[in-house]
């Protein structure tokens, strides 16, 4: 199982394309660290009833920003029921304390990098930001020997950046890093941001023509580039503005998303339709009802998304 956790709201980049931007002015919630110690506490005696570990994937905003990640983290992986990963934007990588923790309590970070050079730095709102990602990855990649941290980008396609993605990659691919995953960029968190940046269908035909080719390159290199064509044509149908139901997602079975409010659902997408408070779970028993009553719940009043699902690990965005 994998269990997304969205711990804070706060980042310090600014991202036209994302809703966490830290020029908008908007309340910036973090989640209660006394309920996230209580809830993993309770995932990690599931993890034990199953038989094998749950996977908890810190998300933000800028998630290494939110300071009892580090004790909660350090305290749960020690045990070895929980596995740990991150998504960040890199900006506390120089920092050789935060490496050495990521190397010894992470299996896996992402890091979100949109574009070469000076294009990622006016994207992100951060000058500078591409050296100093590419010299703290590279010491990450050097430094982790014997550990088991797996090295991601994650990259989000934008009409502007789509043809640099091939020269893009075999940077990344220099830095050390392990695999590259995608995705098209999406105009719900800012659709100001969102026409003059998205897919065509003509950009995502060229695109997908380069794909069989990179992959060839990369894996020459160590380097595995994701997506299968489940997920490539799922992106394709955005373009195309065609929709995509998914009529059984398994809702809770092997995939949950909690908030920084503590809301616990299927996904990101289906919170406000499915959620319920993590408060009230207190039991393995009450975890293990979970899909029961997501279920139920899609049944009595679907969720307008379910008719149109981004999730992308249901369409294969991790997959080979």
């Amino acid at each position: 199982m994998i269990v997304l956790w969205r711990v804070t709201e706060a980042c310090n980049l600014s991202c036209g394309f994302c809703a966490y931007d830290r020029r908008i002015n908007r309340a910036r919630k973090t989640a209660d660290p006394h309920e996230v110690k209580r809830g993993l506490a309770l995932l990690s005696d599931f993890a034990e009833q199953r038989g094998e570990p749950i996977h908890i994937s810190w998300l933000g905003g800028e998630p290494l920003l939110w300071r009892p990640l580090f004790d909660l983290t350090t305290l749960h992986a020690k045990r070895g029921r929980l596995r740990f990963s991150a998504t960040t934007n890199g900006t506390t990588l120089h920092q050789p304390s935060v490496r050495d923790f990521l190397m010894a309590h992470l299996s896996e970070l992402t890091l979100s990098v949109d574009a070469l050079a000076q294009t990622h730095d006016v994207l992100r709102g951060n000058p500078g930001l591409w050296t100093q990602l590419a010299d703290a990855v590279s010491k990450l990649a050097r430094a982790r020997n014997a550990a088991s941290l797996k090295l991601r980008v994650n990259t989000v396609l934008m009409r502007s950046t789509l043809p640099q993605f091939y020269e893009l990659c075999h940077a990344l691919a220099d830095w050390g890093i392990d695999e590259i995953t995608f995705n098209a960029l999406g105009g719900r968190d800012r659709p100001e941001f969102f026409p003059a940046e998205r897919l065509r269908p003509e950009d995502w035909a060229t695109f997908c023509g380069t794909l069989p080719s990179l992959r060839t390159s990369l894996a020459s290199k160590g380097v595995a580039l994701a997506g299968t064509p489940s997920y490539l044509d799922r992106i394709g149908a955005s373009a195309l503005n065609i929709t995509r139901p998914i009529a059984d997602c398994a809702p809770g079975e092997d995939h949950l998303f909690i908030d920084c409010d503590g809301l616990i659902s299927p996904c990101h997408h289906t919170g406000a339709d499915y959620g319920l408070s993590l408060s009230s779970v207190h039991t393995v028993d009450d975890l293990i009802a979970l899909p029961v009553q997501f279920r139920a719940a899609r049944k009595t009043s679907p969720s307008a998304h379910c008719s149109d699902c981004l999730s992308t690990r249901v369409f294969g965005k991790f997959a080979a």
